[in-house]
């Protein structure tokens, strides 16, 4: 898979509402794909990408908030402490913002690249970019996070972006 061929999905996309299929080993095929997420990302300008942004079905994300790209294979959540509201931005909703409450703190477990187990407690805003691109892995949105006023207002740029997508 070649980094430059990823297309990165907008609303409407089917692939971004189905669940995402554990990998049951890192090899070579699954580390080429972290690496096409991670140019894909920073060619978007994101901090963040899943493999299901992508049309690829598999539990997989990049992130970089700025001290160093992750590539996080069969997240879990183990347990959350406390409750923050901020606005989050999404590459599958070109400038389209929402306000999402998530927790502050989280204690997380995955594959590494090198096919480790990781045990890590993330906090703030790499608590808020983990939870967020897994949630994409399980066809979550930011768009369900909505208030009804928030998604009354972005009615029509929704309905846009579903007509871009509606042979996807």
């Amino acid at each position: 898979m070649i980094a430059g061929q990823l297309k990165i999905r907008t609303y409407g996309s089917s692939c971004l509402r189905m669940p995402s299929e554990q990998i049951s080993e890192i090899g070579v095929s699954e580390r080429m794909l972290a690496d096409a997420l991670i140019k894909a990302m920073y060619e978007g300008k994101g901090i963040g990408l899943a493999a299901p942004q992508v049309g690829i079905n598999k539990q997989l994300f990049v992130v970089d908030i700025g001290d160093g790209t992750i590539a996080v294979f069969n997240p879990k959540i183990i347990k959350t402490t406390g409750e923050g509201m901020m606005e989050e931005g999404c590459l599958c909703f070109p400038n389209i913002v929402v306000n999402v409450s998530r927790p502050q703190i989280i204690e997380v477990e995955y594959m590494d690249i090198n096919n480790q187990t990781v045990k890590k407690i993330l906090r703030d805003l790499m608590a808020r970019v983990f939870m967020h691109e897994s949630d994409h892995l399980f066809g979550k949105l930011i768009v369900d996070y909505a208030s009804e006023k928030e998604l009354a207002g972005l009615k029509s740029q929704l309905e846009e972006l579903e007509q871009q997508n509606k042979d996807n």
